[in-house]
């Protein structure tokens, strides 16, 4: 897919999911916008962000996830050099289940 997306089109999926009104469909929408391997991959990848900054070695996470080391790796620097928004989730989630961030 090409990274010249016009903008109007971005932003109009990203509107629509904050029309979302529960989480039943938040689900349901991605499961009906997403392919499903799309949509493992994306779950995959958030359970290795949860895992890394609960400070899972590489081994483990790879384990449990099923995860290649280059996933890994990905998520880790996205984590560690992205925009911080998936880290302000992180920290939001484990804040609201009473753990320690």
């Amino acid at each position: 897919m090409t990274r010249n997306v016009p903008k109007e089109r971005k932003i109009a999926m990203y509107e629509a999911i904050l029309q979302l009104k529960d989480l039943e469909e938040c689900c349901n929408f991605f499961e009906d916008i997403c392919a499903m391997t799309e949509l493992r991959a994306m779950e995959q990848r958030f359970e290795v962000a949860r895992m890394l900054r609960d400070d899972k070695v590489y081994t483990e996470i790879k384990q449990e996830t099923n995860a290649s080391s280059a996933t890994i790796s990905r998520v880790n620097r996205m984590l560690n050099y992205g925009t911080g928004c998936l880290g302000q989730v992180l920290d939001r989630m484990s804040a609201e289940s009473g753990e320690n961030a």
